[in-house]
């Protein structure tokens, strides 16, 4: 949607602006500093547990390795854990049906977001 007003600027001169506002859609645009097509493609091997609740993964499988690597990343900044919140939480409610399952992550996986995995959370403040 773009708003567009003119103004008479110094001297009477005309001045126009042009203010784009744009929405995004959560699914296919970044969220802070980490893109949610990369928290789910870390997350991507971990897909049988959190559709079905089963098997469990186990440190050092492909499941394990991205969460690891996700907290990794998270762990960088401030505003990396609140992406990677907001993207999870979009997560959930895709995976609405097995919604612990991936809140349960990063504890079978051995690491700490540094938040807790629910719908209730409120990413923005994240520590």
């Amino acid at each position: 949607m773009a708003l567009s007003f003119t103004n008479q600027g110094i001297a009477g001169a005309p001045v126009t602006a042009t203010v784009t506002l744009t929405l995004l859609l959560f699914a296919t645009t970044v969220v802070g500093s980490i893109d949610c097509s990369t928290v789910t493609s870390l997350i991507a091997a971990c897909s049988s547990f959190v559709s079905f609740g089963s098997p469990e993964p186990a440190l050092g499988t492909p499941c394990c390795n991205g969460v690891v690597t996700l907290y990794n990343v998270a762990a960088d900044s401030v505003d990396n854990r609140r992406s990677a919140c907001g993207c999870l939480m979009g997560l959930i409610t895709t995976y609405n049906p097995n919604a612990t399952a991936i809140a349960r992550l990063p504890g079978l996986c051995g690491v700490s977001l540094g938040f807790t995995i629910d719908p209730n959370v409120d990413c923005r403040i994240i520590p």
